[in-house]
């Protein structure tokens, strides 16, 4: 009986010694990770259009097995994953046909969506074939939409992800800015049109900013990360346009999905 009390003492002393040399109190050594039940909605920007290496069974929606969802779910182990994000998604898309997965036991939403909606195609198209009058105006027109139609349509992508899964955490990313202005570009649009089209980007991103905000949803703006990294910066993590492949242009390569959307979506998850 004796020896075991000792035993019992030195396994006790032990056991406190490893604890104070790893610096681990008994509320770590207890500690365990939840594990999170995941979904990804959202347009091309989610699906990861532009990075390559799609799943043949997403089909038209392009999902990426490089994508920022796939990649943190990959990191991460969800105890599930959902990704419905879908190329050329609006917010109509996302209602009428991303939402399934979401219930009262979701956890995690991750969601970019409102390019499409503004007309961000045919901006583009715009501006690479017409004068810089016309790509002006059309922004213009672009952002009217922003500040008259936009929120609504938002609001309702939001309130219904709201209404299916009431508990979970929302992170709504952003866009990129898509040019380094005065940068390594000797040919293309000119100057006026890539600030044009930064600007544009940034008045997209704070008015769902502001709507993500208003539904207690949390925003990750991806601008900050892809400094350095726009088109004509001499290290895009984006496509520039695309002659032979059109859906890729202006979109993420496998580059700006890990190194610009995940690191932002991860710190905010």
């Amino acid at each position: 009986m004796k020896l075991s009390r000792v035993a019992a003492l030195s396994s006790s002393l032990l056991l406190g010694a490893v604890l104070a040399l790893t610096g681990a109190g008994p509320a770590q050594a207890d500690s365990t990770v939840q594990a999170v039940d995941y979904v990804a909605l959202g347009d091309s920007y989610s699906s990861g259009v532009g990075a390559g290496s799609y799943d043949s069974s997403s089909g038209n929606c392009k999902r990426s097995t490089r994508a920022y969802p796939r990649l943190w779910a990959g990191s991460n182990a969800p105890s599930s994953f959902a990704f419905t994000a879908c190329s050329g998604a609006r917010t109509g898309d996302v209602t009428a046909g991303q939402l399934g997965p979401l219930s009262s036991a979701t956890d995690l939403v991750s969601i970019t969506v409102g390019g499409n909606d503004a007309g961000f195609s045919d901006v583009m198209t715009t501006c690479v074939l017409s004068s810089d009058a016309e790509c002006l105006a059309r922004i213009e027109q672009a952002k009217r939409y922003v500040d008259t139609t936009l929120p609504g349509k938002l609001d309702q992508v939001y309130s219904a992800i709201r209404a299916k899964a009431p508990a979970a955490r929302v992170v709504v990313l952003g866009y990129p800015r898509f040019y380094k202005l005065n940068g390594s570009c000797s040919a293309g649009m000119s100057e006026t049109k890539r600030s044009a089209i930064n600007g544009a980007a940034d008045y997209l991103n704070a008015a769902t900013a502001k709507r993500a905000a208003d539904h207690g949803y949390t925003f990750g703006s991806v601008v900050g990360t892809f400094t350095g990294h726009e088109i004509c910066s001499g290290d895009a993590w984006l496509h520039s346009v695309n002659w032979f492949n059109m859906s890729e242009s202006y979109h993420p390569t496998a580059s700006g999905q890990s190194g610009g959307y995940l690191p932002v979506f991860a710190s905010q998850a």
